[in-house]
């Protein structure tokens, strides 16, 4: 009786077991089932499309903040933008991801906002106008004559400017430009679509800069030769000119496309150093209005004074 009793029990004990064992073999299947979450690609915990968004929209809104400034305080309706097509002001997109990369974790530390676009602002701008002139040959923009100027490329004036804009970017706008962007990311049927399209658009960017970085090294080397500007590496320029400006089909394209007005038009305050340090303002040079409408007369001066104006000498 006792041998039968033990061989119940037994039994009892294996039929308890058999399903514990069947639930964890089903459990380890639903693991294994399971989709493997991919981890976002962030700098700084911001997703990378986020921070490709943030160039375009503020780029965007850089332009129009310029073109309403060129009104202001040249009484022109003139070209602000950085590239050949669309509308957009690359310093202001990048100066903007480099604040909200840096600064995005002190959204109510006013004082630590300040400092930091003073510093962050200061040194894009900086860094831009650096490269823009040794690689292009090039000066985007020139503080010599403002007090307290660094090599003309940054001065205490502007780098206020952006220690305000530090403040007004982390602790107002940004937080509203966030809801824009969640809004069009829920127009989207997918998160894959919205990443497709922001990659398209920064993309076509990318392209529209190169070729305006070669639009103005050829359109500089033109400007060069044909006027005669006594620059470092003269004879350098002069080949570079022959290269380029013999080749039929590239000169028909250049010409075609990125001709003496449509350079003038878009990049109006184009200027180089030449030889003794003097500033070449390019649009000096040909009989081509640089800007596509007047708004008024500054102060009522004459015509003459306004195109001084225009041209910042």
């Amino acid at each position: 009786m006792k041998n039968k009793k033990m061989k119940k029990e037994e039994i009892k004990d294996e039929e308890i077991n058999v399903p514990v064992e069947k639930n964890q073999c089903e459990e380890n299947n639903e693991t294994q089932s399971q989709p493997k979450v991919k981890k976002k690609r962030t700098i700084n915990e911001i997703s990378i499309w986020r921070i490709l968004a943030y160039f375009i929209i503020y780029s965007v809104l850089g332009y129009i903040i310029e073109t309403i400034y060129g009104m202001i305080t040249k009484g022109v309706w003139e070209s602000r933008q950085s590239f050949l097509y669309g509308p957009f002001c690359g310093i202001y997109g990048l100066g903007a991801v480099v604040m909200i990369i840096c600064l995005h974790k002190f959204p109510r530390k006013f004082n630590t906002l300040f400092i930091g676009g003073f510093i962050v602002g200061s040194i894009v701008e900086y860094v831009v106008s650096l490269v823009g002139e040794m690689l292009l040959g090039v000066k985007w923009w020139d503080y010599s004559s403002m007090p307290l100027n660094l090599n003309g490329r940054i001065c205490v004036y502007f780098s206020v400017f952006w220690g305000f804009l530090g403040i007004y970017l982390i602790a107002s706008l940004n937080p509203k430009v966030d809801k824009i962007i969640d809004w069009i990311k829920s127009k989207f049927k997918t998160y894959k679509g919205l990443k497709t399209f922001v990659m398209t658009v920064f993309i076509l960017l990318m392209i529209d800069c190169v070729s305006t970085g070669f639009a103005i090294e050829f359109f500089l080397v033109r400007m060069i030769v044909q006027n005669d500007i006594d620059v470092d590496n003269k004879e350098l320029v002069i080949e570079q000119y022959d290269k380029i400006y013999e080749n039929e089909k590239l000169s028909k394209f250049i010409y075609r496309f990125w001709g003496d007005k449509k350079m003038i038009r878009t990049f109006p305050n184009l200027k180089i150093n030449d030889k003794n340090g003097n500033i070449v303002y390019m649009d000096s040079l040909l009989d081509i209005q640089p800007y596509y409408l007047k708004v008024h007369d500054k102060n009522n001066k004459n015509n003459e004074e306004v195109e001084v104006d225009i041209r910042g000498e």
